[in-house]
Formats: C-alpha cells, structure tokens, sequence
C-alpha cells in the first residue's frame, strides 16, 4: 500500500474517481506545445540569457518576467506527469516530468508522494498550513505563516532531499514526530509519510535527482558569473509564486466544502499559463481528467456553487495575507 501511494496514488482515490463523469483523452498537442515552451524558458534561464547579459548587460534584465511568469505552467506539467496526464506513455510520462522537476529544480518522487497524499487526506491537520496549531506563540506563527506564503514553501521544498543523506532510521522517527496524532485519520497519515520516508529505492532516487539539479544550477550560475545575481532572483521569485499558490484554493476553507477546494475565475489570456489550476475544486473532484477537460466541465455547470466560486485567482492569492484560516 505504501508504494502504491508513493507511485500513484490516483489508484488510492476511488471516491473521487467513481465520480468522475467520464473520461476524456489527454491533448497531446496542447501539452507538446506548453512543453516546449517551458523547456525553451529553461534553455533561456540556464544558458542564454547569462550570454545575453554579458553582451547587453541591465538591457536584457526583463528576461526575467517571461520567466517568472510561465512558473505555473512549468509547475502545471509537473503535477500533469504526477496523474498520469502528461502523455499516455507511463515510462516517458514520468520521465518528462522527472527532467522538468530537475530543471525547477523540485524533488519529484517527494513532491509526486506529497501532492496524491494532499489529494486523499486534503485539509486534514498536516495539510492546512493557513491554520493556527494552537501551540505554537501566536506571534511566531504569523510569522512562520508569512515566511511560508513568501518563498518558505518552496525552500523547504529544496531542503528536503537532505533528509536522505541521514540514516533511514533516523528520518522515520523525525516524520514520526512531525506527525504525530490521535485521530484515526492522522495516524494514517503518519504509517504512510514513515513508510515513504523509510523506502530505500524513492530515497535513493531523491537523491540523485537532487544531485542532478545541484550540478545543473552550479553549471548555471558559472555561466552568469557576476550577473549571478539575477539567476537567484529570477529563482527566488519563482519559489514565492509557488508558495503562494500552493495552498491558495484551499485557503480559509470549511471542512464540508466541496473537494475542501474552491475554483476561482481567471482571465483566458491566464488559463493556459495556469493550465486551469484556477478550477481546483473541479480538479479535487475529478482528479483522473487532464487539465484542458476542466473548462468544459465548468461550462457544463458540473461545479456546484459556492461563495468563492467567482472570486478572482490573483485577488484569492492577496487574501491569503490577511491572516490564519479556521477549520470550520
């Protein structure tokens, strides 16, 4: 069951597949194109605008908007290949989203774990990051909460393939205490997190990975040289818009809300940048249709309403900065 859910825990979310109302195939050429895309966008940030720079100098430095910009879609056909949507190929789908992850850089087999753990146990107490635990001192809180909205998110996201490098048994037990709970459903939670910890062939595989996106990114930022600088920033801003967006639809959500998700309206020219992650409620709901599925079924009236549902994407990411969520 452990490996199950460490490699595909699409086949763990039966509910949400009995409700599915169909299937519907993948587009390959709508993710080639988003595909090629984003990997012309990383050629450019790990090769050719540090040439750029040392021939053009600031000239050049709006490079870095485009960049930041397509973050959500290069983010989007990594969480395409954790479902399986990426291309119908299990082998290259995995594959592609691996080198994608490397290149983000993000641990994949961690992050494919973590996202289909957040699917089958979504806005339980390890997965509402918006909630005060009630220990912690109300001040440092809030200040963990904002760190984690401004880009702690995503360096814990990079930190965390060095747990790997520590002894298997000693990892397990830092998890085990991270998670600990007395609620059945928080006891779950912690057996399958231990176990994932715990497992030789996803560790040593995170390890790799982390090590091939280590010589990458030192590669890169050789070649910017003095211009190093704007590699980290471009960097940095990416990690703060994933942070940002990581719990957005499921911020300040009641427990008996639809998929604990909500959708959000998003302006077309967005959509495809976003690669529809605007219609998380549809996605929670239907988790085995492909991105370019959810518009339709949003026409079709298949998402029921609610207060949030026509609240704006880029507005819902602002509101996260008023504060805690409840758990209602």
């Amino acid at each position: 069951m452990d490996l199950q859910v460490a490699e595909g825990m699409d086949g763990t979310q039966t509910a949400a597949e009995r409700r599915t109302p169909r299937r519907v195939s993948i587009d390959h050429r709508a993710n080639l194109a988003l595909l090629g895309l984003v990997s012309t966008a990383v050629l450019v940030q790990l090769i050719v605008w540090p040439f750029l720079l040392r021939h053009w100098g600031v000239s050049v430095l709006w490079v870095a908007v485009p960049l930041v910009l397509l973050t959500p879609m290069h983010w989007g056909l990594i969480h395409e290949s954790i479902h399986g949507h990426l291309l119908p190929q299990r082998r290259l789908n995995e594959w592609l989203g691996r080198v994608l992850a490397i290149a983000f850089p993000l641990p994949y087999d961690a992050v494919r774990f973590g996202h289909l753990m957040h699917h089958r146990y979504t806005r339980e107490s390890y997965d509402r990051p918006d909630v005060h635990d009630g220990v912690t001192h109300h001040l440092l809180a809030r200040i963990g909460y904002y760190a984690h909205l401004l880009g702690g998110f995503y360096l814990g996201e990079l930190a965390l393939p060095l747990l790997t490098f520590l002894p298997a048994s000693w990892v397990r037990r830092l998890v085990a205490h991270k998670l600990r709970s007395e609620e059945p459903v928080g006891r779950d939670v912690q057996r399958l997190f231990v176990a994932f910890a715990g497992n030789a062939e996803r560790r040593s595989l995170i390890r790799r990975d982390w090590m091939l996106s280590i010589a990458l990114h030192a590669c890169a930022f050789y070649l910017y040289g003095a211009w190093w600088p704007a590699l980290a920033i471009t960097m940095f801003l990416r990690g703060v818009w994933i942070s940002l967006a990581d719990n957005l639809p499921h911020y300040d959500v009641m427990l008996d809300e639809q998929g604990r998700a909500r959708n959000f309206r998003a302006p077309a020219i967005w959509r495809p940048v976003l690669m529809n992650h605007h219609l998380h409620r549809l996605h929670h709901l239907h988790p085995t249709l492909p991105w370019t599925a959810l518009s339709a079924l949003a026409r079709e009236g298949d998402a029921a309403s609610a207060p949030d549902t026509e609240a704006g994407y880029f507005s819902a990411a602002l509101r996260q900065f008023r504060g805690f969520g409840k758990v209602r």
